[in-house]
């Protein structure tokens, strides 16, 4: 089974403090990476950690303030609810939550949780995987090269490669900012991208941005190597890279 990383939201301390000695006794399982009594105040916690699971306990308050959550850029953690109350069930199955426990929280049913959450994940994984080889087979058959299929969990679009200004590291994903100002988030790193966009506009100018060089207005020499974009945009060249990226522009 996967590791799972999760963020608890919860007022209750006896219940935070078993979750995270569930944690610390099943590290191969789950890391707590963070915990927070409600939503309002634990939301940058979720933003900062990108958890694959929130448990949650669904008081009046954190019901109203879960759009915070569901309006997140990045895929949108699954839930097990946690509550004293059998009738939260109901939130549960409306707020597609993966599973509810029922306090006190029981070992077994914290297992059977985890086990549910990292299954759903390998499913969406595997369904989004095949999604991309059948797009890619479309690409590669049909669009010439010009476009590039961009997938996170819940979408697939396909985006002309000319209208990319450039492509920046978001953790584990990739922020594909475009011409248009549009800012698209994909499930795939921004290494698995270096050969995909690989033509005679593309170039790696640092460990975070791919650059489409078609859309550089000026580049700047002070206080370090900089590229200026038509989007107004000022990304740092990396030292190491500064020549090849001389070279490959023709400087």
């Amino acid at each position: 089974m996967r590791l799972t990383t999760a963020i608890i939201i919860d007022d209750d301390a006896n219940s935070v403090a078993s979750l995270k000695q569930f944690a610390l006794e099943n590290h191969i399982i789950i890391s707590i990476v963070g915990s927070s009594e409600n939503i309002s105040s634990g939301i940058e916690l979720i933003k900062t950690h990108e958890p694959d699971l929130i448990f949650l306990n669904p008081t009046d308050k954190n019901l109203l303030d879960i759009n915070y959550i569901n309006d997140l850029t990045f895929n949108r953690p699954k839930f097990v609810f946690i509550s004293t109350e059998k009738q939260k069930a109901f939130e549960a199955y409306k707020q597609k939550a993966i599973d509810f426990l029922l306090k006190p929280l029981a070992t077994n049913d914290i297992i059977l949780s985890i086990y549910k959450v990292s299954t759903y994940i390998k499913m969406e994984m595997a369904f989004q995987n095949q999604k991309i080889k059948d797009l890619n087979s479309i690409n590669s058959l049909y669009l010439n090269n010009d476009y590039i299929s961009v997938a996170f969990i819940d979408k697939i679009e396909l985006i002309k490669k000319e209208d990319i200004i450039f492509c920046k590291a978001d953790g584990k994903y990739t922020e594909f900012n475009l011409v248009d100002g549009t800012k698209i988030l994909s499930s795939k790193n921004l290494g698995e991208y270096q050969d995909v966009l690989g033509d005679v506009f593309f170039y790696r100018i640092h460990h975070s941005y791919i650059i489409n060089i078609k859309h550089i207005i000026k580049i700047t020499k002070k206080d370090g190597y900089y590229c200026e974009f038509s989007n107004n945009a000022k990304l740092p060249i990396a030292k190491r890279r500064q020549e090849g990226f001389s070279k490959f522009i023709n400087l």
